[in-house]
């Protein structure tokens, strides 16, 4: 079965792939702009900055554009102001939905994902009512091809990581929030190729999808995702390996 791990990791190469084509280059300054707000415009200094340049470069954002985010973020350069924002609801079959958004307007925001909601037949729900279904953990993925498997678990472990789950042809290396920046830097440090890397929302319990439902749920993830104001989705579901790589071909 394949869950939002999977699907994570479709998302983070397809916005990679896509970056030139989309919005995606104004959703990373809002968060570098965020990042350089709340903990200072040297990337040395501030990990969270750091981790959203990184994540720049890896999409061939342009470096004029970070500089500028940086500089609207740190009040140098006058800009527009973003706060966070989570939303909860719930998708079809019943699958839980935690949207992260930073946004200017959260009244523009809230109606937006109404809107999309209800066009598939679903619904926000009240704060509280999805978040226990998660918890917060960091997630850095390694294609297995340029690591050597116990040579990545003792530095992860070392530096403070939870886990190295194997996973197809990735390795996942879990850990507590407050250990992320620890272990992202150990792993970047020997020089690994890393693919995707961000503390996010991981379910503690999963819900089987059906086949039938299972393009509906992704077909809504990947309309919620497309909305400027969303950074992240995170949700709860289970669908099969097969139906998602039918859907992902």
């Amino acid at each position: 079965m394949a869950g939002h791990s999977k699907w994570a990791n479709r998302v983070h190469r397809k916005t990679r792939q896509d970056a030139k084509r989309s919005n995606t280059f104004a959703k990373m300054a809002r968060l570098i702009m965020l990042a350089a707000r709340e903990g200072g415009g040297n990337p040395d200094m501030n990990p969270r900055l750091r981790l959203a340049i990184d994540k720049a470069r890896a999409a061939e954002m342009p470096m004029e554009n970070i500089e500028n985010a940086i500089k609207r973020g740190t009040g140098e350069v006058e800009g527009v102001n973003y706060e966070t924002a989570i939303y909860e609801g719930y998708g079809p079959a019943g699958v839980a939905l935690m949207i992260e958004c930073l946004t200017d307007n959260k009244t523009r925001t809230v109606a937006d994902l109404r809107s999309i909601l209800r066009k598939a037949g679903c619904n926000l729900a009240e704060a509280g009512a999805v978040a226990w279904m998660f918890e917060q953990k960091g997630v850095i993925t390694i294609p297995k091809a340029g690591a050597d498997y116990d040579e990545l678990f003792m530095a992860a472990v070392d530096a403070g990581a939870e886990d190295v789950i194997e996973e197809d042809e990735m390795l996942e290396v879990r850990t507590e929030p407050k250990a992320f920046n620890a272990v992202y830097e150990a792993l970047k440090g020997m020089g690994l190729q890393i693919e995707r890397a961000e503390v996010t929302m991981i379910p503690t319990a999963t819900k089987e999808v059906s086949d039938e439902d299972a393009p509906r749920v992704l077909k809504l993830l990947d309309t919620i995702n497309d909305n400027d104001d969303v950074q992240q989705v995170y949700s709860n579901f289970e669908i099969s390996d097969e139906v998602l790589e039918k859907l992902e071909a």
